[in-house]
């Protein structure tokens, strides 16, 4: 997929000691994406926008909001996550996002 008409943000956001990276794509309508890597390990991500995580590949495992147990993904695939929320994410190989948020 190809993107036209954004604006990227030139600086990276950085987490977990670099092992997620992502860089900021603002819309003329003013909707934002990030796309980003994400490094093997386990994470734990807080939403105050509601989001849809497009996981578009790798492996990897998630437990969303109110879920007791880990779910395994099959990319590329994608999930919703409430605002004001968490999720926790198991990477087992790099894996390639784009996160839209909902405003």
């Amino acid at each position: 997929m190809e993107f036209k008409n954004v604006t990227a943000t030139q600086a990276a956001n950085i987490y977990y000691d670099g092992k997620v990276t992502s860089r900021t794509l603002t819309f003329e309508d003013g909707s934002i994406k990030s796309l980003g890597i994400m490094m093997p390990g386990e994470y734990t991500f807080n939403t105050a926008d509601a989001e849809i995580m497009e996981m578009l590949s790798g492996d990897l495992e998630i437990r969303l909001p109110g879920e007791e147990n880990f779910k395994t993904l099959n990319t590329p695939e994608s999930f919703n996550v409430p605002a004001n929320s968490s999720f926790d994410i198991k990477i087992k190989s790099v894996t390639d996002y784009c996160c839209s948020y909902i405003k």
